[in-house]
């Protein structure tokens, strides 16, 4: 006569704990992310959208910008009277509020220094000044950078304490 198993062996119950440990470690890591890893999908978003951008001031034969300043870019249509507004019909031009240890801010305007309030400009013509802004946390700066032909690139470099 055989005995009937109503249970879980011993075996059973580890194969389950190890997978849930390993589930679990996978979780965590893409949760929190080390630094170094936020920083970069925060830089190619930012490198994403100031391509975008730049292909839509030729799409639409139209000035358009982008400002940065403390945790927060956002993009602008220059007005008939040259003053500048809010560009609010795209979806990816849409202003960006980093995570809270982040800061941004415009680095250089064709080779020169400038002010962190400053707007800069994507001609029509597809003939841009290079750029850089600056992509920052408390342990990796981040260069975002554009050539003349709108190519848009970016390189890390960890915080020297």
């Amino acid at each position: 006569m055989r005995r009937r198993c109503d249970g879980f062996t011993l075996i059973e119950v580890l194969v389950v704990v190890i997978i849930i440990a390993i589930a679990s470690a996978v979780l965590i890591a893409n949760l929190d992310g080390d630094d170094r890893g936020r920083m970069e999908r925060e830089a190619r978003r930012l490198a994403t959208a100031l391509e975008h951008a730049a292909s839509l001031a030729q799409w639409h034969s139209e000035t358009l910008g982008v400002s940065a300043e403390g945790g927060v870019y956002r993009f602008w249509r220059r007005r008939a009277d040259d003053s500048w507004a809010v560009l609010d019909d795209d979806a990816l031009l849409a202003a960006r509020a980093l995570p809270a240890d982040f800061s941004v801010r415009p680095a250089s305007y064709g080779g020169a220094p400038v002010a962190e309030d400053a707007v800069l400009p994507f001609r029509a013509s597809g003939r841009n000044e290079p750029y850089s802004l600056l992509l920052a946390n408390p342990a990796w700066n981040v260069l975002v950078a554009a050539d003349p032909l709108n190519r848009v690139h970016f390189a890390a470099q960890a915080v020297s304490r």
